[in-house]
């Protein structure tokens, strides 16, 4: 090869190593955490709403994941949709039931794909004697942004809560 094709393979080459590196992905948006809470605890406000309204059970259970796991205190893990509809369809047809929760802003993933939120339950039961009763219960839901770009619950985790600080003291 003569010293100026040799040049101009060099300079092809190194225009084509210039462009290659030049074009990239295209920008992704930056993660607004601010934003994603606002639109996390809305969503699990609607959530909790249509749970205490007990009406709909394929609109409760799309909050969750198909591959979700439910674990509520003293039963065995819930695991997957069809369960999981299953428990919410019996838990609502069950007399006196009603469930309410509240939770507090997430916690996201330095991606922002997944995020946890602590929350705080009450459930209305059928009570041993007649009547009904009110179990209060803490947990961690565990949320991911699923294909569709909408958060669903893919963990949920429930405890029985503490007594309160002044009935502990008793």
């Amino acid at each position: 090869m003569t010293p100026s094709r040799r040049a101009r393979a060099l300079a092809t080459a190194v225009a084509a190593i210039s462009l290659a590196t030049c074009t990239s992905a295209p920008a992704v948006p930056p993660f607004d955490a601010t934003a994603e809470s606002a639109k996390l605890l809305r969503r699990d406000a609607e959530w909790a709403d249509l749970a205490t309204a007990g009406k709909d059970v394929d609109r409760i259970v799309s909050y969750w994941t198909d591959d979700a796991v439910l674990m509520e205190p003293g039963q065995p893990p819930i695991e997957g949709k069809a369960a999981i509809r299953s428990f919410v369809a019996k838990s609502l047809a069950t007399p006196g039931f009603k469930i309410h929760w509240v939770s507090q802003p997430p916690t996201f993933s330095p991606d922002g794909k997944l995020a946890y939120m602590r929350g705080a339950d009450e459930t209305t039961v059928p009570g041993d004697k007649g009547g009904t009763v009110t179990l209060h219960s803490q947990g961690v839901s565990i949320w991911r942004v699923d294909a569709d770009g909408q958060w669903r619950c893919v963990v949920d985790i429930a405890t029985e809560a503490a007594p309160p600080a002044s009935a502990a003291k008793r």
